[in-house]
């Protein structure tokens, strides 16, 4: 075993220390199980650095974080809660006299809500930073801007072993960057030849099978770590090693969160014989088990990620990256050579990711938007992130913040807001949590917040048998199918589980197994919220009222009875899924809201989840969201505008009865539609009126400095609209005079131009008048008979000679022997040869 003194991080203590006397900002790097995590916080309370005040460690696991201050507490010979103390969710073993005080990372933010100043801190470390855990970038922002205003004082140091510093360094300029080599030794990576079968093959019995590979080698020479996702895997991990000979005599040993703290020591603490230790990815970076020279790697982990279906963070098992990959392999070397097995093959490694992406860019920022705006943030846009949202999901977030109640339309946060901060969870299911406390359904609405964290509980289409036996068994659940899956849950349950029971139903069994220890911590946390827990079960109703209070975002109403289409709030539209027991509801609430490609690269979306509710539980949820409004629509079939009012919640029509429209825009635009579109047409919307606006267009083109304005779409579309003006029918409309309009956009001053410089027939220099045509998309021109032109030498020109005209030359027939803008020239080339055929086919015209 390593003294602490002996640990690598202990040689920079001397550069530490000079450190401190020139700056408040620090990056330190250095390798893993080098002892940052429990050292510096040491060196800073030896070296006086800290004042009378304390240090604040933030960590990213609760894990970790206990398991971590009971080191230190060991070291440092004292009673954990004394000098060195820890802080996690619903748990705090910290004093008065506490100095080096660790804590998850979400714990000192909201400290500040209450102390913004945060008297008594005088240093924080930031454990782990490379995971860019949400927290850890928004308290480092947070702190950055304290210390640059009434904290000068305050000492903040970035620790990691693996450390982008091209992003941090000029973020927290002016800093001095630390870097601690440490002792690694070389690991041994192996990779399967095959990869798993999704189907076939299960992570525990590939890392029993990878376990007794490298014991026949003779690769396992101390002690083992294994890295599983969760609790469940870790769990089927340490029965599969159980049976076989190779861990025969061997400790096997658990190690996750949810595990109680003395099996948590129990795997980190030193034996005289080999042990094995499963553990989640808090055995990654977070914490060193001593001993460790061979490490199986599953290579998932469960992470955390917006679910836009379910507008909620799931936390669900995927791929790890390339550098987490290699972090878990370097446990295998941190005291003697050692071997890591990838469960994945090469070539799989090299599709997978090279590093995580930070949280901030894939999770919903609403639990975080709603304590920054808490903490008196206003421009979120501006406030300094270390690396900010998506602007959508910004937006999004705001959205839901404002339709949940937690802030106001200032954006600022209301009480209910503030009281939804103290739930540390997403505010979906802070808002679900208080309505059920004031309704005396807290334990179904826990299970059903539960249920929507995890993987899909139903197989959708389990078959015609599996639907059967299961609306037999479940029944019809007050037509709601979150109540279908809380007794789905509960036939699992009451059946431990079985895998072959679940699937005669089309029920996930892993799902399943892994709702309770989620519903259990719902349950906590309303407990340490002082919620009560009900003793009988509440009425169906009250359910769905709390399960309205977490999702009236996605409140919809049923367009017709004949289909399962629906309009929601915020103008969406969609689809009920047909499975729904809610589909005879004319207004439900879904929990699920799926889009799903199609191959003719449409998207559907698919309404899930789904409960029916009535429009009176809106009313008395959110009375403030209802107003009346007058909607105007085109009857096609009337031909003219309609108008309904409508009783609407935000923005979603719940009901509505036709009134007589009065003339309005709308009507106008309306009317206007139906003429652009063909569908109807204005009379005297004839040829003048073509002619007009194609004579000023080109003017326009031809002399931009006479400014005059052309008709483009939007003006021939105002133009219309201005007809339409003060009507609501077609048959008002349709016989309005038109030419007076349309030349109303130009001054008496700019008529006579066009008149003048664009007009609309030329005088020929025999003395004839002639009809120009004017196009949108061809130069204007004249047509005239041979016979008109003659003792014509040359043509007049448009726009003060700026268009020259353009003349059709014609036969007797009216057919055009030429076209051209060179009369002189026709005369001149063309006509001496066309002449003597003309007149043998016209010999009683005129050819001179």
């Amino acid at each position: 075993m390593l003294f602490p003194s002996m640990l690598p991080i202990h040689a920079i203590r001397n550069e530490l220390s000079a450190v401190l006397k020139r700056s408040r900002r620090i990056i330190l790097t250095a390798p893993t199980g080098s002892g940052k995590s429990t050292q510096v916080p040491q060196m800073l309370l030896d070296l006086g650095a800290l004042g009378n005040g304390k240090c604040v460690v933030l960590q990213p696991r609760r894990l970790a974080t206990r398991l971590l201050a009971k080191r230190v507490a060991e070291e440092r010979n004292t009673a954990l809660g004394g000098k060195v103390g820890y802080q996690i969710r619903l748990e705090s073993v910290c004093g008065p006299d506490t100095r080096i005080h660790f804590e998850t990372e979400g714990i000192l933010l909201r400290q500040m809500l209450s102390q913004p100043d945060l008297p008594g801190v005088a240093a924080i470390l930031f454990d782990e930073f490379h995971e860019r855990h949400v927290y850890g970038d928004v308290t480092l922002a947070q702190a950055l801007q304290l210390q640059k205003t009434k904290r000068p004082d305050l000492l903040l140091i970035v620790m990691s072993a693996t450390l982008d510093t091209r992003l941090l360094l000029p973020y927290l300029d002016p800093c001095e960057h630390i870097h601690s080599e440490g002792r690694t030794f070389p690991v041994e990576i192996e990779h399967l030849v095959k990869p798993l079968h999704p189907d076939r093959d299960t992570p525990w019995e590939a890392a029993a099978e990878a376990y007794e590979h490298a014991a026949r080698k003779g690769k396992n020479p101390g002690d083992t770590l294994i890295f599983m996702p969760g609790a469940y895997e870790i769990q089927r991990t340490v029965e599969a090693l159980r049976q076989t000979d190779a861990a025969k005599g061997t400790l096997i040993l658990p190690l996750h969160g949810e595990l109680p703290p003395p099996e948590q020591d129990a795997a980190v603490a030193r034996y005289d014989r080999k042990k094995i230790v499963v553990a989640t990815n808090v055995a990654e970076t977070s914490l060193t088990i001593e001993g460790i020279r061979l490490v199986i790697d599953s290579g998932l982990a469960r992470v955390a990620r917006f679910d836009p279906w379910r507008g909620i963070n799931t936390l669900l098992i995927e791929n790890i990256s390339r550098a987490a990959a290699d972090q878990r392999a370097g446990r295998a070397g941190r005291t003697a050579p050692g071997l890591a097995i990838r469960l994945w093959t090469e070539q799989e490694h090299a599709g997978r990711a090279a590093h995580d992406l930070p949280e901030i860019k894939r999770i919903d920022p609403a639990e975080i938007i709603l304590t920054l705006k808490a903490l008196g943030v206003r421009d979120l846009a501006a406030w300094p992130w270390l690396e900010p949202p998506e602007p959508r999901a910004l937006e999004r977030a705001l959205s839901l913040l404002r339709d949940l109640g937690a802030l106001d339309t200032a954006g600022a946060p209301t009480p209910l807001g503030r009281r939804m901060l103290s739930f540390p969870v997403h505010p979906r299911y802070a808002r679900m949590l208080l309505a059920a406390g004031e309704r005396g359904a807290v334990r179904p609405v826990a299970l059903i917040a539960a249920i929507a964290q995890g993987r899909p509980l139903l197989v959708r289409r389990a078959g015609k048998a599996a639907d059967e036996q299961r609306r037999d068994l479940l029944g019809d659940a007050g037509g709601s199918d979150l109540l279908v899956l809380m007794r789905a849950w509960n036939y699992a349950r009451q059946h431990r589980f079985d895998l072959d029971r679940c699937r005669r139903l089309g029920i996930h069994a892993a799902a399943a197994r892994q709702v309770g220890p989620l519903w259990d911590h719902f349950l906590r946390i309303a407990e340490s919220q002082n919620l009560p827990i009900e003793s009988s079960p509440p009425e169906d109703a009250e359910i769905a009222k709390c399960v309205l209070a977490g999702f009236s975002d996605q409140v919809a109403r049923r367009l017709d009875c004949g289909s399962l289409r629906c309009e929601l709030v915020h103008g969406r539209r969609g689809e009920l899924a047909r499975e729904s027991i809610a589909d005879e509801a004319a207004l439900l609430v879904a929990n699920e809201i799926r889009e799903i490609g199609r191959g003719d690269g449409e998207i559907s979306v698919l309404l899930t989840q789904a409960t029916a509710i009535r429009p009176e539980w809106l009313r008395e949820l959110y009375p403030e969201d209802f107003s009346e409004r007058i909607a105007v629509v085109w009857d096609a079939a009337a031909k003219r505008a309609v108008a309904r009012l409508e009783i609407v919640f935000r923005d979603l029509a719940l009901d509505s009865r036709l009134v007589e429209p009065p003339p309005t825009e709308e009507s106008a635009r309306l009317l206007a539609g139906a003429v652009l579109s063909g569908e109807c047409t204005l009379k005297a919307w004839d040829r003048a009126v073509d002619q007009w606006i194609a004579r000023v267009n080109l003017l326009a083109k031809a002399c931009p400095d006479w400014e005059l304005p052309a008709y483009g779409e939007t003006e021939r579309e105002l133009l219309i609209q201005q007809i339409c003006h003060g009507a609501v029918s077609y048959k008002e409309i349709k016989d309005r005079p038109v030419l007076h309009a349309v030349k109303s956009l130009l001054s008496p001053a700019q008529i006579a131009q066009v008149e003048k410089h664009a007009p609309e027939r030329v005088l020929l220099a025999n003395g004839r008048s002639v009809k120009v045509q004017y196009l949108d998309t061809a130069e204007p021109y004249i047509s005239a008979r041979i016979q008109e032109l003659f003792g014509v030498a040359s043509l007049p020109a448009l726009a003060q000679g700026r268009m020259p005209l353009v003349i059709h030359i014609l036969a007797p027939n009216q057919r055009p022997v030429q076209i051209t803008k060179d009369l002189s020239g026709f005369w001149r080339d063309h006509y001496p040869r066309i002449r003597q055929e003309l007149r043998r086919k016209y010999p009683k015209h005129e050819w001179k």
